[in-house]
């Protein structure tokens, strides 16, 4: 249990931008104190992607989300959806015998039925994720949705989700967004999206790194790029692995000390930026809450464990807690 002694995030924050955390229903169950006393906001980790509340045509399975809505209506926190489409985890029956009209059908009830459920409980919706190539000339990457749709399937789903719930603030996702490449890419598709007409309002950049890169520096520039558009900026999906992208080879079975006082300092450094660019920076969701629940242990490497959050596997706050604690206070008011 961790004391209450210590400092809060939501707290340390509240004059800057709301903290948040992606949950489950499980990790509710865990530590329900913790999430309530540290965080302002929660996003649904995976239980409202496609394949977790609509398994099946006509199928929904609510529950496990209702969990999470109650969870933050309970204790006043804001609560993001994710994700409406996304090339993963939607099942197949979706795209089966489906030509345009019916994919468009289809996508047009999912987005009706669920958006509709949440609607006036969910202040903000990742509408489309991860649309974008990571390499080559090609801007949209290869999926069923672009196949048979077209790509305008993406401003469509945010027409529709902007019918359904007209004061949800909607989002594109995605990740690599520190890239230079991708970057422009999503720069462009986003300012494609807001000529057009299309209901984009924000862009949130997951924050997958590492304890040893990205730059900052192109943290930052990947902020500065997208406000430039008047889109709201958010790090939706932020965690520090104490692995690089190409190190399948290296496995710790604890923290090396080393790499945890990286961890921190590393944190410290990207929330002083982030703290440079409050007026762009709408909010930060960490993609966890604990280090035992993290989505990184076990992937990309099986049986590897990993340690990129704020708090270790008993809920205690690790020395990068409490540098960006420190970040916030340094802060003049």
């Amino acid at each position: 249990m961790q004391n209450k002694e210590v400092a809060a995030l939501r707290d340390a924050y509240a004059r800057h931008f709301p903290i948040g955390a992606a949950v489950s229903p499980e990790t509710l169950d865990r530590h329900p104190d913790l999430i309530a006393r540290q965080f302002s906001g929660l996003t649904a980790e995976n239980v409202m992607k496609f394949e977790e509340i609509h398994p099946a045509e006509g199928a929904y399975r609510f529950e496990p989300a209702d969990k999470i809505v109650k969870f933050a209506e309970d204790h006043r926190m804001k609560l993001r959806g994710h994700t409406l489409v996304w090339h993963n985890q939607t099942p197949d029956w979706v795209f089966e015998g489906a030509d345009r009209g019916l994919l468009i059908q289809r996508l047009e009830e999912h987005i009706a039925t669920v958006v509709g459920r949440y609607k006036g409980k969910i202040h903000a919706w990742d509408v489309v994720n991860e649309a974008i190539t990571d390499q080559g000339s090609e801007p949209l990457r290869d999926t069923q949705w672009l196949k048979i749709i077209g790509k305008d399937y993406i401003s469509l789903a945010f027409h529709l989700a902007r019918k359904t719930d007209p004061d949800a603030v909607l989002f594109y996702n995605d990740y690599n967004t520190e890239n230079r490449e991708k970057r422009q890419k999503i720069f462009n598709l986003v300012k494609e999206l807001k000529e057009s007409g299309t209901p984009i309002d924000a862009v949130g950049l997951q924050g997958h790194w590492s304890v040893e890169g990205p730059p900052v520096e192109e943290i930052e520039n990947s902020i500065v790029q997208f406000a430039s558009l008047g889109v709201k900026v958010q790090i939706t999906e932020l965690d520090l692995s104490f692995y690089r992208e190409n190190d399948d080879e290296i496995r710790y079975t604890e923290p090396p000390q080393e790499l945890l006082e990286s961890q921190a300092k590393r944190y410290r450094e990207i929330f002083e930026m982030f703290l440079r660019h409050k007026d762009a920076v709408t909010g930060v969701t960490f993609w966890g809450v604990t280090d035992d629940g993290s989505w990184l242990n076990h992937f990309p490497v099986r049986h590897r464990k990993n340690w990129p959050l704020l708090f270790d596997e008993n809920g205690e706050p690790k020395s990068a807690f409490r540098g960006i604690v420190s970040a916030s206070e340094s802060v003049r008011k």
